[in-house]
């Protein structure tokens, strides 16, 4: 699939070729598969424990291998493993199946890392759907849908998927003892159970959750991604940090819940989630960039209700440059 440049970037000819540089991300599915009781049996176990699905299939004018590696991250709202108890307690309600509560593309390369929220009112083209907001295409067709929907928007072949629901995130982030976050604003959200005062503190799984899923802000969904990937990252930091992983009081019941919880793409495995893990680990610290798609207005129709629409000129500058692995360019993020 061919793909407009910008003034901005180069020909990829134009530059002497770049090789892949090897990235230590075995180091965590070692670490915790040896934890677990011995590095090939406890491999084979955790590894055995992912959720596997054919989300990355190929198809006619799908975007070509590009530098860098692009993973397609998913929160669904899927209440899946939870009882009813569990249920009340973290304020989930009991809708049945599964949607999209984020939606994230995490790329890593020469380049740096970026993480890039998708505003699941996105209005897109769904193959063979018309258009809607991107969270439509998780609902009608699931993960595979979803990541064709992505790649044909932005241009940028999505090389791993992983996706976690409600109660996997719950059990993660209590796994490792909760997260610390800085909360700029009081907010009190009895829909998310959420009840938190400003400054920086300890957030268990439940309050997590609701941190992440609370839409009490004047601009609703646009701050909630901001809290998703501010969270996110600090989560894989600290899920990564040696504290963690040499603490098997931690690090067992961690690579236990993560790997029992999240669905993968069926040609991933554990080295490639500890790669993910790794390549987010940065990015609390403040090394790369997290920004959302830039979007121009709102809009909406009696089909797709309230919607918005990216930013053309924009979000066109920021996929060229996570297609060709090059810093992002002034004035984006």
């Amino acid at each position: 699939m061919a793909h407009a440049r910008t003034a901005e970037f180069p020909a990829h000819d134009e530059e002497p070729p770049r090789r892949r540089r090897r990235r230590p991300g075995r180091l965590v599915a070692v670490v915790l598969a040896v934890l677990l009781g011995g590095s090939v049996a406890g491999y084979l176990s955790l590894d055995g424990r992912l959720q596997k699905e054919e989300a990355l299939a190929d198809y006619a004018g799908r975007p070509e291998d590009t530098p860098g590696t692009n993973w397609l991250i998913v929160g669904s709202d899927s209440r899946k493993g939870l009882t009813r108890a569990d249920r009340k307690k973290l304020r989930t309600g009991s809708a049945q199946g599964k949607r999209t509560d984020s939606i994230m593309l995490l790329h890593h390369g020469d380049g740096g890392t970026t993480l890039l929220s998708i505003p699941r009112d996105s209005y897109v083209a769904i193959p063979g759907h018309g258009e809607n907001k991107i969270n439509a295409a998780y609902a009608i067709g699931g993960a595979s849908l979803l990541a064709r929907t992505v790649e044909q928007a932005t241009g940028i072949r999505v090389d791993h998927f992983a996706e976690i629901g409600f109660g996997g995130f719950v059990g993660v982030v209590d796994a490792v003892g909760g997260v610390d976050i800085c909360v700029d604003k009081p907010i009190a959200d009895p829909k998310a159970g959420l009840d938190l005062q400003a400054g920086c503190q300890e957030l268990d799984g439940a309050q997590a959750l609701g941190y992440v899923r609370t839409r009490k802000y004047a601009n609703g969904d646009l701050e909630r991604i901001k809290n998703q990937r501010k969270f996110f990252a600090a989560l894989i930091d600290k899920a990564t940090s040696p504290a963690t992983l040499l603490n098997p009081f931690r690090s067992v019941p961690l690579a236990w819940n993560s790997t029992g919880n999240f669905t993968v793409d069926e040609g991933d495995s554990l080295f490639e989630l500890g790669r993910m893990m790794l390549a987010m680990r940065g990015l609390s610290g403040g090394e790369g960039k997290t920004l959302s798609v830039p979007f121009g207005r709102f809009g909406s129709s009696s089909a797709a209700g309230s919607y918005v629409v990216w930013d053309k000129a924009k979000s066109e500058k920021l996929f060229e440059a996570i297609r060709n692995d090059r810093p992002l360019p002034d004035g984006i993020g």
